[in-house]
Order: structure tokens, then sequence, then C-alpha cells
């Protein structure tokens, strides 16, 4: 087979695969009053406990930004980390291995078409709560902050990635543990307070979760000169890189592994 149409059918995949979740979020509405005013509810809860006690206005910025970043990190482990598990009790599993384009591109298009309905739940969650609590931005650096934006992006993915794989091989327990990895995450990478709160190894420590310093490198230019920052945006930035270069390779290195078990040993758990 020629090289291109090996990239025509990656591709092919790629968009078959996001067709359903862009088309299907289109065709049923309700999902904009479930996932953007429903969540929004428990951010405006968090700003009202920051107005009380007097926090400076910069928090309320904070709990909106971490209120946006929640859709990507429940869209990250409800509809990537979970995904193979579900599909394998939906029947759609063996066929998804069975193709000649491989897992990568399927995961890709899931990707894809999460992140088009997440990120507009992102877009409409900033908006409406910096409109109604009046939050003001100072960005200056708009390049860099687009940038350490999409590279957390990338990073998260692939860290869905590695979860999709892990959790297939645990089993059942998928479910339980997407639940046990919710909260802990809200709390270490700092999602409605400065992470450098938790003191600055405990924050390095967390870091190994993308969001924690995306969010802490993009506060930094929203609030410049007022965010207790943990690192310097740019340093934040190139481990960032590094992150997503590990997490991509590790994904591609589990996906080989749970293909050559499928094909090659008619199974798909781990023996220790």
């Amino acid at each position: 087979m020629r090289p291109g149409r090996g990239i025509v059918r990656f591709l092919r995949a790629m968009v078959g695969r996001s067709y359903p979740r862009i088309i299907g979020s289109n065709r049923d509405k309700s999902w904009l009053f479930y996932d953007t005013v429903l969540p929004l509810l428990g951010t405006i809860a968090f700003v009202y406990v920051y107005k009380t006690l007097g926090a400076p206005e910069r928090f309320v910025g904070y709990v909106i930004m971490g209120g946006a970043t929640t859709a990507f990190w429940m869209n990250v482990m409800w509809s990537m980390a979970a995904q193979f598990y579900w599909e394998k009790q939906g029947g759609n599993l063996e066929l998804y291995l069975m193709m000649p384009c491989g897992l990568t591109p399927i995961l890709l298009g899931m990707s894809l078409g999460g992140l088009v309905a997440t990120l507009l739940r992102a877009i409409l969650i900033v908006s409406l709560g910096s409109l109604l609590f009046h939050v003001s931005y100072t960005l200056r650096q708009i390049p860099l902050f687009l940038l350490i934006f999409a590279v957390t992006v990338v990073a998260l993915y692939g860290l869905g990635v590695v979860f999709a794989s892990l959790f297939l091989f645990w089993g059942r327990e998928a479910w339980h543990t997407v639940n046990l990895f919710m909260e802990p995450v809200f709390l270490a990478s700092g999602f409605y307070f400065p992470v450098r709160a938790l003191g600055f190894w405990v924050g390095v420590g967390a870091s190994i979760i993308p969001l924690t310093l995306g969010l802490d490198a993009m506060r930094q230019l929203l609030f410049a000169g007022s965010h207790p920052a943990l690192l310097p945006a740019r340093v934040e930035l190139a481990f960032l890189v590094v992150l997503a270069l590990f997490f991509l390779l590790l994904a591609r290195r589990l996906l080989q592994q749970m293909e050559y078990l499928a094909r090659r040993e008619g199974r798909l758990s781990l023996r220790f």
C-alpha cells in the first residue's frame, strides 16, 4: 500500500469517529443546559464563598477559569479514559481492533469530537461567569496564552489515551476508577485556588497532571503581577511540552500492547 493511501485512511477514520460526537451534540441541544448551566451553578457557589470571605477580585476569575477547565477534565475522564471499557461492553471494541487503520485514529477522532463540545462549554462558562460577576482580565501575551492552552490540551488528551488503555486492562473497575480520580485532581490541580497555596513541592508533585501547570501558566498571563505563580509561565510551558511528548509516546506504546494482546493472544487484560 502506498504511504499516501495510509494517510488518507488514517484521516478518514479519524473524521468518521469524530462525526457522531460533533453531529450528535448538535442534534440534541439539551446538553447546552445540562453541561453548561448546571455545572455553572457549582462555580457560582465558589464565587460567593470568596465574596463572603472578602477575597481579592482575582479569585473570582480563578473560580471561573477552574469551572471552565473542569469541562476538559470530565471530558477526558468520562469520554476518553472510560471509553474503551464502554465500547467493550457495547460490543464495538472488537470492530475497532479489526480495522486496518489501527486504534490511534479512532482515539484521535474521539478526542477531536469531544474537544469541540467541551471547548464550547468552556467558552460559555467563562463568558457567562465573567458577565455575571464583572471579571476583567489583563491578557497581553495572546500568542503565548494560546500556545500554553494548546499544549495543555494535547498533554491532557494524551493522558486520557493512557488512562483509556489502563482502564481497559484493569477491567470492570473503570467506573469506580474514574470517580476516584475526580475530586483529588480538583484539589491537586488548584481548580479554584492558586496551586502554590498547597506548597511549592506539593504543587511540583501535582504537575504530573497537565492541568496543574496549564492553569497556573494561564492565570499568570490573565492576572499579570498579582498571581502567586508556582513557576514562570515559560518554564511551565517547557514542562508541558515534555509531558505532552511523554504521554503521547506512552499512549502509543499502550495502544500497541492492547492491539498485540487482542490480535495475537485473544485477550484484553494484563496477567501479573
